[in-house]
């Protein structure tokens, strides 16, 4: 199943300057009854977002957000805690393209990027930029910009440079699984084969 590409993602974003959001809260246990990736969006953060009686929680960040936000902001060390490839899921499910923090579990990280789902490491520096953006405009723009590996806060020239390596740089901007890579390899496989 291939993704969706990533170049250049620009987006209004849904932030929480929360720190150490783990894979619980980004999709608590009780929702893991399920081994394929749909259907897990809307039980993402269910606990901020919906009571205990399902009813919605109006003064939430997802509620007062964007719908239509493809970007998630969150504060240092997010998708710390369990290993469960589900939290990703879910992230994307509901329609996330992207998610930046000033870091992320190594776990989380690779579950992400093996999902289409795209973690931009920030300096501290700029994700405080980002909240103090929010608290100023009650909004925040950002542009990813994935080929040049660049971050930018919209309307401010707020702008850098962001970690991740090439070949899963070469994946989301292809739409790639790492299958759908090595069938891009067939011809230079059976070509290495037949010249052996």
């Amino acid at each position: 199943m291939a993704f969706e590409k990533i170049n250049i993602l620009r987006s209004e974003v849904i932030a929480t300057p929360v720190e150490n959001i783990d894979t619980d809260q980004i999709i608590p246990a009780r929702f893991l009854k399920a081994t394929k990736r749909e259907g897990f969006g809307e039980a993402m953060f269910r606990d901020w977002r919906y009571t205990e009686n399902n009813e919605l929680i109006e003064d939430s960040v997802f509620a007062k957000g964007s719908r239509e936000a493809k970007i998630l902001v969150a504060g240092k060390n997010f998708g710390c805690g369990s290993s469960r490839e589900h939290a990703a899921w879910a992230i994307a499910d509901y329609g996330f393209r992207a998610v930046v923090s000033s870091f992320f579990a190594d776990i989380f990280k690779n579950n992400a990027l093996n999902n289409g789902l795209l973690p931009v490491q920030v300096s501290d520096g700029f994700l405080s930029a980002i909240f103090n953006e929010q608290k100023k405009n009650g909004k925040v723009e950002l542009e990813i910009n994935l080929p040049q590996k660049s971050i930018e806060i919209a309307g401010t020239g707020i702008k850098e440079n962001f970690p991740i390596g090439e070949y899963k740089r070469h994946c989301l901007e292809n739409g790639l699984e790492d299958i759908d890579y090595l069938l891009t390899t067939k011809e230079i496989i059976a070509n290495y084969e037949q010249n052996r």
